[in-house]
């Protein structure tokens, strides 16, 4: 059997189709019948013959690429989220490009380096990066922003999330069970979804005359939860934790558990944000500022959707956050 590489001229001759044909027969949303397509793919098969996708995007200008900004792919919460999204973009024939922003020195370069790919489509996840970095960098594409950080630009779109009410439910049942003295453990100093986060449970707590008696900050990790609750513990007399992630909150439970010896949310209660599975594993039962993840990523592919469909926006997305409830508070 000749196993020798062939060009799509050569495959339509041995295939008895037209060089158009052998186009669509490797585009999966192009019309074409089974059997026709069927024998394509056999006869590529045969001699070897696989379709050049860079050479088709350029003739069709289409890519089917899909950059993902994010922070960092350890995180449990985003990972779970990429990892839903990934499968969703799949599933349509694109291919995703990961760029991890959280350990890269130079983050602009990181997406200047993407964008010559000429990728169909922009999703940015990360904090770290700006709304106008990224509308100047994708100029040929209209970024779609996952942030809380404000946005006023005709050329983004965005996901928004609002967990006032979720938050202002927690608070409420925690301060009903005698909890006064609270303390703030966020993630990241400038990170517009911390002080977002933050906002939520200092409203709810300003509503009920109440303020937050101390804050630390950690960096989204289980160490940094951890090691931060002990200070906060030893310094302060608070009787509840709100922390910026699951991850911390997990943490600083075990701070409290085992350094301290105080248990939850009998002598302290501790809350959580995201939902992340692990939240709601057996060891761990945290209550939590809950996301529905599925739904976030069902719309970030609704406005990739639409952009594809080039419908006209920008388009705007807002979700709700619940109050999962747990052992700790």
């Amino acid at each position: 059997m000749n196993k020798r590489r062939i060009t799509s001229r050569e495959l339509a001759k041995l295939a008895g189709v037209s060089s158009a044909t052998i186009s669509r027969a490797f585009s999966p949303d192009s019309r074409i019948g089974n059997a026709t397509r069927d024998r394509i793919l056999a006869v590529a098969r045969e001699y070897g013959y696989q379709p050049n996708a860079i050479a088709r995007s350029l003739n069709n200008q289409r890519s089917r690429l899909v950059a993902l900004v994010v922070n960092a792919i350890g995180n449990p919460c985003e990972a779970e989220e990429q990892q839903l999204l990934v499968h969703r973009l799949q599933d349509r024939q694109l291919l995703p490009i990961i760029l991890c922003c959280a350990d890269h020195d130079d983050r602009l370069q990181l997406m200047r380096l993407a964008s010559t790919y000429q990728v169909d489509h922009v999703v940015v996840f990360s904090d770290m990066v700006s709304m106008q970095d990224a509308v100047d960098i994708f100029h040929t594409t209209k970024p779609i922003m996952v942030s809380f950080e404000p946005l006023e630009n005709e050329k983004v779109s965005s996901v928004r999330i609002d967990g006032s009410v979720a938050a202002d439910e927690i608070i409420d049942k925690i301060v009903a069970d005698g909890k006064k003295r609270f303390a703030y453990l966020s993630g990241t100093k400038s990170s517009w979804i911390d002080k977002l986060r933050r906002k939520w449970f200092v409203d709810a707590l300003t509503k009920r005359g109440l303020t937050l008696h101390a804050e630390a900050f950690g960096d989204y990790s289980y160490d940094s939860g951890f090691k931060e609750a002990v200070l906060l513990l030893h310094r302060s007399k608070v009787d509840a934790i709100i922390c910026g992630n699951d991850v911390m909150a997990i943490g600083a439970r075990d701070a409290a558990r085992r350094v301290l010896g105080k248990s939850t949310p009998d002598d302290i209660a501790i809350v959580g944000q995201d939902g992340i599975a692990m939240a709601a594993w057996d060891c761990n039962d945290l209550t939590t500022l809950s996301l529905d993840h599925v739904a976030f990523i069902d719309a970030v592919v609704d406005l990739i959707e639409r952009h594809d469909a080039e419908l006209e926006g920008p388009h705007s997305i807002t979700l709700t956050c619940t109050a999962r409830w747990g052992s700790t508070a």
